[in-house]
């Protein structure tokens, strides 16, 4: 199994939920126990809602400790701030319209698209590592290769 990089910020943030998951599920499993003695278990809505939900609670518990066991917290006092690395803000112009855009490379628990933040394990992400300003990226895309010029980094 690959190391996954994360900040401090993002180790916490992945613990929390799992903490919060893992104290609902004593919750669902009563609920289930209700429901269970109401009878007929074929036509027991309750019953069905309830083991959906703990199997998708169980499901990301699982996720979560085994993304907690790869994360690595990055030191970023180690990072090499000349190129494109975990933590950079990355200021792009999108070579098709001449937008420009900042977006921050986060680590698991921390990407967020509405806020311009991207994992480095994403097309975009891996793209963008290792370059430097003045460089064009091209990232993958399902509609077709996207071209960005790198406009600046920031950490």
């Amino acid at each position: 199994m690959s190391q996954l990089p994360v900040t401090a910020e993002g180790k916490r943030k992945l613990q929390a939920e799992l903490e919060e998951l893992t104290q609902r599920v004593p919750v669902i499993a009563k609920a289930i126990e209700e429901a269970r003695e109401k009878g007929d278990l074929k036509e027991n809505a309750e019953y069905h809602a309830a083991r959906e939900e703990m199997s998708m609670i169980n499901a990301r518990i699982s996720e979560l400790k085994s993304k907690l066991s790869r994360s690595m917290v990055v030191d970023e006092s180690q990072i090499d701030t000349s190129r494109i690395a975990f933590g950079a803000t990355v200021t792009m112009q999108f070579l098709k319209d001449k937008s420009i855009e900042d977006w921050q490379l986060v680590g698991e628990g921390e990407d967020d698209a509405l806020e311009n933040k991207i994992l480095t394990s994403s097309p975009m992400g891996v793209a963008l590592l290792g370059k430097k300003p003045g460089d064009t990226v091209i990232v993958k895309a399902p509609m077709g290769d996207l071209k960005f010029l790198i406009k600046a980094i920031h950490y």
